[in-house]
C-alpha cells in the first residue's frame, strides 16, 4: 500500500499543503480531486520525490520512498515532457531501458502497449505528427512500459475524445487489476465516479473528504428522496415538514418525512417508484470545497 502521512509544504510564507494523509491501496483505481491550485500536483510531486516535503512521510509497502523504490513508480506529469523529433516506438522502448528494463522486454512492453492504446499503426511516426490526444496515450505508455508497481497520473484524460478516454480506461482497469495502486488526479468528475474505487478530495491544501465511492455517497446522502406517482405530485407540498427540491410534474424529489410522504401517496393512488437520492461525485465534490 502507498502511505502518505502529514505531509507540508509551503512555498514562502504560503502554505501549500497542511497535514495531508491518504492511502493508495493495491488493485484499486484512487481518483485525486481538487480545484485549481488545491495542491493535487504538489502532493503528486513530493510522493514521486520531484519536491521535498516539510513534513511527513510517503511510504511503499512500509518502507519510506526514497531512491532505491522509488523507479517502481510510474508517474505521468500533467505536462507533456517527451521528446518532439523522436519517433514513437523509439521513444517508448528508450524510456523503459532508462528503467533497466532489458531490450527484448523493452520491445514486447512497447509493442503490448501501442496496441492496447491503438497506436501501432502510429509507432513509426515522430511524437510531434500526432495529435494532442495521440501524444497524451504516448504519454501514458511512457508511465506505464516499465510495469510499474505504483501508478501516479496527473490528469491522465485531459485533451482525450470519448473514444480514447475508453481505450485508456481499459488500460489502466488492466493494471489495477493485476494489483497495482493507481493515483490519478483529474477535472472529468464523470470519469473519475465511473472508474475510481476510493476518492481524495484535496481543499486548498487540507483533505476534504477520503473514502470508497460508496461510503462517500452514503455520508453525503442527507435526507433526500425521489419519488414518482400516476398523477401530478404537486401535494407533496403539503405534507408537513417536506421541502421540495425538485418537482417536475409526477416526480418530486424533496427533503425529510419520507413516510409521511410515501404514505400520503399511497392513498393517492399508484406510486411508480420511490427511492432516497444518492449524491453524484459531482455533488459532493461542490459540497465539501
Amino acid at each position: 500500500m502507498l502511505t502518505v502521512r502529514g505531509i507540508s509544504r509551503s512555498f514562502g510564507d504560503h502554505k501549500v499543503l497542511d497535514e495531508v494523509s491518504f492511502d493508495v491501496r493495491p488493485g484499486r483505481m484512487t481518483g485525486f480531486l481538487g480545484a485549481n491550485g488545491s495542491g493535487k500536483t504538489t502532493t503528486m510531486r513530493i510522493v514521486l520525490g520531484v519536491l521535498a516535503a516539510h513534513g511527513g512521510t510517503v511510504s511503499w509497502k512500509g518502507t519510506e520512498v526514497g531512491p532505491d523504490n522509488r523507479p517502481d513508480f510510474g508517474y505521468m506529469p500533467e505536462e507533456r515532457g517527451l521528446y518532439p523529433k523522436m519517433k514513437v516506438r523509439d521513444q517508448i522502448t528508450w524510456l523503459a531501458r532508462l528503467h533497466g528494463v532489458d531490450r527484448e522486454t523493452a520491445r514486447r512492453n512497447t509493442d503490448e502497449l501501442l496496441e492496447d492504446l491503438e497506436l501501432t499503426g502510429r509507432a513509426g511516426d515522430r511524437l510531434e505528427e500526432l495529435s494532442l490526444g495521440n501524444q497524451q496515450r504516448v504519454q501514458i505508455a511512457a508511465a506505464l512500459v516499465h510495469e510499474p508497481d505504483v501508478l501516479i497520473l496527473d490528469e491522465p484524460f485531459s485533451g482525450l475524445d470519448p473514444l480514447a478516454v475508453e481505450t485508456v480506461l481499459d488500460v489502466l482497469r488492466k493494471r489495477a487489476a493485476a494489483g497495482v495502486p493507481v493515483l490519478f488526479s483529474s477535472h472529468q468528475l464523470a470519469i473519475v465516479e465511473r472508474l475510481c474505487d476510493d476518492v481524495v478530495i484535496i481543499s486548498k491544501g487540507r483533505i476534504a473528504a477520503n473514502g470508497s465511492r460508496e461510503e462517500l455517497r452514503a455520508k453525503h446522502a442527507g435526507d433526500r428522496y425521489e419519488i414518482v406517482v400516476e398523477q401530478d405530485a404537486g401535494w407533496v407540498r403539503d405534507v408537513p415538514g417536506v421541502t421540495i427540491l425538485e418537482l417536475d410534474g409526477p416526480r418530486a424529489v424533496f427533503e425529510a418525512a419520507p413516510q409521511q410522504v410515501l404514505r400520503a401517496a399511497l392513498d393517492r393512488g399508484e406510486v411508480r417508484s420511490f427511492t432516497p437520492v444518492v449524491p453524484t461525485l459531482d455533488e459532493i465534490f461542490k459540497e465539501v470545497i
